[in-house]
């Protein structure tokens, strides 16, 4: 009785070959698993975040109604309390994206194109180091710093001064510093991109430093300072505890966390959640639009 023979490649060798001739095959099914997780977990979210802030609470039952309306979105429309939040909100997380650039373009700047590689190195740690601490440990010593008797105000006593105290501009020094870091990283990875070569090209066509910098450096650079702009403003959008901790005013977060927490108001909070969503897609559109992310 004659054996068939042996097939001469295993199904592991086989479905290797097959996506070697098909490579777009093999793309799709390396990605399948990342795509669905994304639409999954993070797409599917916002879609029940949508639906939930379509509901409605009842006044006299306090049970959630599953039909369909504005009326949520329509009450943070027309209430000036509502209002008011979320423009704070915003604009402190304008002014943090913009203080934070501020200081990371010369930071980084010493860092790709100035500093040794050992001292670079060692601001790299630097930069990376306040990353490895607890952030409620960092908001408290912040609050700690800040408070009547705190460390500021005992420095600026020989000046005649006082600090900012508990309150927004609080805030936004301590949201400033926690999400600084995540503005220079990026900044100075596009620093790093820039080639020597151009620099030298402008001072020898009598190009000034500030006019190298406007003319040749910004517009190099700043597809990472909106990369680094979108983890700080983000970031800030979404935070509740810095505010709750050196603050007494409120903000987006604080008010989820309320509705959610305390009033069991979930069409609510759902609904003022898709605030900073909407806000950053806003942001993504115009960034686009400029440009921003063609170099990148």
């Amino acid at each position: 009785m004659a054996h068939e023979a042996p097939s001469r490649f295993g199904p592991g060798r086989r479905l290797a070959a097959f996506f070697f001739h098909h490579p777009r095959v093999g793309l799709a099914f390396l990605l399948s698993g990342p795509v669905g997780w994304l639409v999954l977990a993070y797409i599917g979210s916002l879609v029940v975040l949508l639906i939930a802030a379509l509901w409605r609470l009842d006044p006299f039952t306090a049970e959630i109604v599953h039909d369909y309306s504005l009326d949520n979105f329509r009450l943070l429309a027309t209430s000036d309390v509502y209002r008011t939040i979320a423009l704070r909100t915003i604009g402190i997380a304008a002014a943090v994206t913009v203080t934070d650039a501020l200081l990371a373009l010369p930071i980084a700047f010493y860092m790709a194109k100035v500093a040794s590689p050992r001292m670079r190195a060692l601001l790299v740690v630097a930069v990376l180091t306040p990353l490895w601490s607890s952030y409620l440990v960092k908001v408290y010593a912040w609050r700690i710093m800040l408070q009547e008797n705190g460390l500021v105000n005992w420095a600026l006593d020989p000046l005649g001064l006082s600090g900012p105290g508990f309150g927004n501009v609080a805030v936004w020094l301590v949201m400033s510093y926690l999400w600084l870091p995540f503005m220079i990283l990026p900044v100075f990875a596009g620093f790093e991109r820039i080639p020597d070569s151009l620099l030298e090209a402008s001072a020898d066509l009598g190009g000034k430093a500030l006019r190298t910098f406007g003319r040749v450096v910004l517009p190099l650079v700043f597809p990472a300072i909106v990369a680094g702009s979108i983890f700080t403003f983000s970031l800030t959008l979404g935070d509740f505890i810095t505010p709750q901790l050196v603050s007494s005013t409120q903000f987006i977060a604080n008010v989820v966390y309320v509705n959610v927490g305390v009033a069991n108001n979930l069409p609510l909070a759902a609904a003022f959640a898709t605030v900073p969503v909407v806000v950053m897609v806003l942001y993504l559109a115009l960034a686009k639009r400029l440009g921003a992310f063609e170099a990148l």
